[in-house]
Order: structure tokens, then sequence, then C-alpha cells
């Protein structure tokens, strides 16, 4: 062999020690994507769930009350009676201006309304005082004392009333007793709606409860601090019992506001059905009743009842406005 033909060995690569790489595969699907897979069919599986169980509300809504809703607008502009409706544009409207009927039953709601709504609140408010200092059997007061709220409204409680302010009622029995002749208060122009405003004080259980969740929130440290000052019982309860339930007061005010004007039982069942005596006792919503049930004119009952719905609206939108110059709450400056 000669120096020309030596061979030449290539030294081979050294190992370090690396296991070898594996070979090139598909990507594997990312985490990430299984993850948001799955918790968008769990998202839609509850949905689904929670529509089915919603489903006899949403029917209800839409079947009890904005249905009806829809006709009763509509055929507040027809002369609808008896399955005959005609289309009459806003005649029935026009007719509001000059119904003096109409106008009683304003006044008369209005008169109920804000004559009792405060004179129930008062009530409930200084009972839920009372109730607050803790007496014994808490829980037995509460339930009598809310009692009237669940049947205030009933027909029972209506014919009840009737006859303890009738000629020969309850009330003219204990006024015969020192000498006094009564009257027939709920056959009298001058007292039957009177009657009808001491009930609805009377159901002031609701109210009250809330009255008294309100008065358990108030802390302590505010009476404590007033007696330091120097106040004394009525102080106390203008400056810082007051204030801190102007929430209560307001939420109340607003739901027996509302609750008023739509009031009905009482003023049927005691008047009989026709808002007497001499309409005194004629409710809006009796004199609604009065012209779809009785007298069979369903458009101008649907304008009367719409004309209800823009008083309530007005008066619920008033007592918002006004609130942010009484009502205090705990995040205002």
């Amino acid at each position: 062999m000669t120096d020309n033909d030596v061979a030449v060995v290539r030294p081979k690569p050294r190992s370090s020690g690396a296991p070898p790489e594996p070979a090139a595969s598909a990507p594997s699907p990312s985490p990430n994507r299984a993850r948001g897979k799955t918790g968008t069919t769990i998202r839609s599986r509850e949905r689904w769930a929670a529509l089915s169980f919603l489903s006899p509300w949403l029917l209800g809504l839409l079947a009890i009350t904005i249905g009806p809703m829809i006709a009763s607008f509509y055929l507040s502009f027809t002369d609808y009676s008896l399955g005959y409706g005609e289309w009459v544009g806003g005649e029935n409207y026009a007719q509001m201006l000059d119904d003096p009927r109409l106008a009683q039953s304003i006044k008369v709601t209005a008169i109920y309304t804000f004559v009792s709504v405060p004179l129930q609140l008062a009530a409930a408010l200084l009972l839920a005082i009372i109730l607050d200092r803790g007496l014994r059997g808490m829980a037995f007061y509460r339930s009598v004392f809310y009692l009237p709220s669940l049947l205030g409204a009933s027909v029972a409680i209506a014919i009840m009333w009737r006859q303890v302010f009738g000629t020969e009622g309850l009330v003219n029995q204990l006024l015969a007793l020192v000498g006094i002749q009564g009257e027939g208060w709920v056959s009298h122009p001058d007292y039957a709606l009177g009657t009808l405003i001491i009930l609805h004080v009377w159901t002031f259980g609701s109210p009250m409860i809330i009255f008294l969740a309100g008065l358990r929130q108030i802390p302590t440290m505010y009476y404590e601090a007033a007696k330091v000052d120097g106040a004394g019982v009525m102080r106390r309860f203008f400056s810082v019992t007051i204030p801190l339930l102007t929430p209560i007061i307001f939420f109340n005010f607003v739901l027996q506001i509302i609750n008023s004007f739509q009031s009905f039982t009482q003023a049927f069942i005691v008047s009989g059905g026709r808002g007497g005596p001499a309409d005194s006792t004629l409710f809006l919503t009796l004199y609604l009743y009065d012209q779809g049930f009785t007298q069979f004119n369903m458009g101008y009952a649907s304008a009367i009842a719409w004309l209800l719905l823009a008083i309530i609206a007005i008066f619920t939108a008033l007592n918002f406005l006004m609130s942010k110059f009484w009502v205090f709450y705990g995040d205002n400056d």
C-alpha cells in the first residue's frame, strides 16, 4: 500500500445521550378548544333547561298579561259589545271629557287613596315601633297583625264590614250603650266612603311587617350617639328613625298607592255593585266594571282601563321624581 492509497476514515458523531426525536405526527387538539366545546355544550343545556322551567311563566305572561293588554288597547278604539265591534277611533277617549260619572269616580278614588294610604302607613309604622321593642310572643303578634292584610280584600270581610257599619250593626250597638243614635253608615252618602277608608287602614299588616324589618336594620350606635348628645325620644324618632327609614317609607307608599287605585272588592260588596249611595263609593275600577260587564260597553271600559293605567303610571313617576328630595340612602353624600 502506498502513501497515495491511505484510506480516509471519518469519525462517527458523538452521541449526546438524548433519546432520539420522535417522528413528526399530526397535531393534537388543543385542550382549551376541547374545554371550550364542552363548556358551550353545558351552557346550551343549562339554557334549554332554564327555558323549559320558565316556559309556564312565559306562556302565562303572553296569554294572560300581554295578550289581553294588546286586545284591550285595540278595543279601546272600537265600539265593542257582545262579539260585535266597530272601529270608532278616539271617540271613547273623547267621551271621557263629558262623562260626569267618570269624573266622580276619579274624585272618589283620589280621596280614598290619598286619605287612607297615609293613615294606613302611620298606623303600620306606629305598631312596628311598638313591636320592635322586643315584646314577648313577637311571632304571635306579627301573625295577628298581618292577618287583616290577607283577608281585608276578601268578599267575606267586605260583607262583615257592611254588617258592622249597618243600621243595626256593631258600631251602632256600641254607640247606643252611651246614648248616641247611630247612622246607617254604609247607606249614607257622607259616611259610606269613610267606612271603606277605615277598612283600608285596618289592613296595615303588610306595610307593618316591612317597617319592622327596616327598623331591625338601623344600627343601634346611631341611637346611642343621639342619647349622648341629649336627644329625647321624639328627637331620636325624627332625626334618626325617620331619615334612615325613608327608603322603606317610599317603597310602602308607592306600593300602597298602586293597590289603592286598584281597589274594587270592598266598594263592590258594600255598595251592592253600583257605587252608591249617590255614587259616593264609585271607585274607578267599579265604574270600569259597570261599563264593561253591566252595560256591555267593552270599548269604553277598555279606554277607562288605559286611563287607570296612565293615572297609576303618572303618580308612580312623580313619586320617583320627588323621592330624591326626601329619601335618604346610605350612599348619599
